[in-house]
C-alpha cells in the first residue's frame, strides 16, 4: 500500500498531539502542586506573622502601662521636689530678712530664784483646794 497524500505527515501530528497532552497533564499538576505549596507556605507564613504581632502587642501594652505608672510616679515626685524647693527658697529668703545680733544688742535679764514648796504643803493645799471646790464630797 502507498500512503496518499500527507497520510504519514497525520500519523506525526496525532502522535505529538498525544505527548503534547501527557506533557501538558503533567505539568499542569506540577504547577498545581506548586501553587498549592505556595499557598499553603503563605497561609502559615500570615497565621505566624499574625501571633507574633499578637505577642508583640501584648508586650508593647505592658511595657506602656508600666510607663505610665512611672511618669505618674515622676509627676508626683516632681510636685514633692517643687514644694521642697518652695519650702527652702522661702527659707532663704527669710534668712536675708533677719539680721545678726551683736553683743550689743542683747537684753540680759536677772535670773529669777526658784520658790521651793515642799511636797507636804503643795498637797494638803491641793486637798483643801479640793474641798472647798466639792472635789470631795463627804458621804453618798
Amino acid at each position: 500500500m502507498k500512503p496518499y497524500g500527507n497520510q504519514l505527515n497525520f500519523k506525526k501530528k496525532v502522535l505529538y498531539k498525544k505527548n503534547y497532552e501527557k506533557i501538558s497533564i503533567i505539568s499542569t499538576k506540577l504547577i498545581h502542586q506548586i501553587l498549592d505549596t505556595i499557598n499553603i507556605s503563605l497561609l502559615v507564613l500570615i497565621f505566624t506573622l499574625f501571633f507574633l504581632s499578637l505577642d508583640s502587642q501584648r508586650k508593647w501594652s505592658n511595657t506602656y502601662k508600666s510607663l505610665s505608672k512611672t511618669r505618674a510616679i515622676n509627676n508626683n515626685l516632681i510636685d514633692y521636689i517643687s514644694k521642697i524647693e518652695e519650702f527652702y527658697i522661702s527659707e532663704l529668703e527669710s534668712l536675708n530678712i533677719y539680721r545678726k545680733t551683736k553683743p550689743e544688742d542683747l537684753i540680759y535679764l536677772d535670773k529669777l530664784a526658784e520658790k521651793k514648796e515642799s511636797l507636804f504643803k503643795k498637797n494638803l493645799s491641793s486637798l483643801i483646794e479640793g474641798l472647798r471646790d466639792s472635789k470631795y464630797q463627804r458621804g453618798y
